[in-house]
């Protein structure tokens, strides 16, 4: 049996929206934040030394990190191809590289924002907070932002030019894709027409509302 070790508020709707395309059955066991770190539970390192979702698996085998964990379930059981193109040409090029984009490159400048947002709140002697909330704002203004700002017009250009980030059909990589973006919606501060429509496409597919009916709505960490 498969099993999706599925910790709330975190990325791993993914692993079960793919699972839910793919038709295939499984399990999934749940595991809360801690409601003041906000961290994963002591008890996901018994499924994985790391301790972080998503984690699957599968028989006797287990997977950790979610785009390894979607190219095994497409290696192992997309007998069809429906959710990868055929090896060779520009589309196999695209998917292998938005796929490992997701998580590479774009989740980078995201986290950051993340971390850099929350700084300023974070329990310290009074006279320190002024000189971290500038701290903060800084490195938002002269890096993050602008990182960002540089990679979501790279994106968004490419969803202006097609409606799938592996060509004209959707795929696993858009799977993978799905979070980041999610979270830069979610996040707000930017225009951004064309990932607005794309994240409604993947929101209307039946996998992804069964997903949600499953998991619970897509949130990020509070």
């Amino acid at each position: 049996m498969i099993t999706v070790h599925h910790l709330e508020k975190s990325r791993s709707h993914r692993v079960v929206w793919l699972l839910e395309e793919l038709g295939l059955d499984y399990e999934v066991r749940v595991y809360r934040r801690d409601g003041k770190t906000m961290l994963a539970p002591a008890e996901l390192k018994q499924v994985h030394p790391l301790g972080k979702s998503p984690v699957l698996t599968d028989g006797g085998l287990t997977v950790a990190e979610s785009g390894a964990i979607l190219e095994y379930l497409v290696d192992r059981y997309d007998v069809d191809g429906r959710l990868r193109p055929a090896p060779g040409g520009q589309a196999a090029l695209d998917y292998r590289y938005w796929m490992h984009y997701a998580e590479g490159s774009l989740m980078t400048p995201l986290i950051l924002a993340l971390v850099f947002s929350r700084l300023p709140t974070q329990p310290m002697p009074f006279f320190v907070r002024p000189v971290v909330r500038g701290l903060s704002a800084k490195v938002m203004q002269s890096y993050i932002r602008p990182q960002l700002k540089t990679h979501l017009a790279f994106v968004e250009a490419r969803l202006e030019a097609s409606p799938w980030f592996a060509g004209d059909a959707f795929s696993a990589a858009d799977v993978q894709m799905s979070y980041p973006l999610m979270a830069v919606l979610e996040r707000g501060g930017f225009t951004l027409p064309a990932v607005q429509g794309y994240v409604d496409r993947l929101r209307a597919r039946p996998a992804w509302q069964r997903t949600e009916a499953r998991c619970g709505p897509f949130e990020l960490p509070g």
